[in-house]
């Protein structure tokens, strides 16, 4: 019985871990576009954002918000002084992908 107890709390550890790693990715992810808009002269259609966020977070999820607000602040500071060719190569790979889920056409 005590073999299984521990088997359980290691399992269900493991699956919060688990999705409290796809929320920092989902919010790195997120970060990244949302933190290059300035620097890129980008603008995003907000509905776009809103319905990535609705299908890829789980509604449930309360600590989304409070990583993405940190990992787009880091962005935002990381890109102030970097190359022009740094800063080529970035924008452009947030394009794509910022075009690829419509947050911009």
């Amino acid at each position: 019985m005590r073999y299984i107890l521990m088997v359980l709390v290691s399992v269900f550890g493991a699956m919060a871990q688990a999705q409290s790693m796809e929320t920092i990715r989902l919010a790195d992810d997120l970060g990244t576009i949302l933190g290059s808009e300035k620097v890129c002269n980008l603008t995003y259609n907000q509905d776009a954002i809103a319905f990535w966020i609705d299908t890829k977070v789980p509604p449930e999820d309360m600590t989304f918000a409070s990583t993405l607000s940190m990992m787009t602040e880091g962005t935002a500071f990381r890109l102030q002084d970097i190359s022009e060719s740094t800063r080529t190569a970035h924008c452009r790979s947030v394009e794509r992908t910022a075009k690829h889920y419509g947050f911009i056409e």
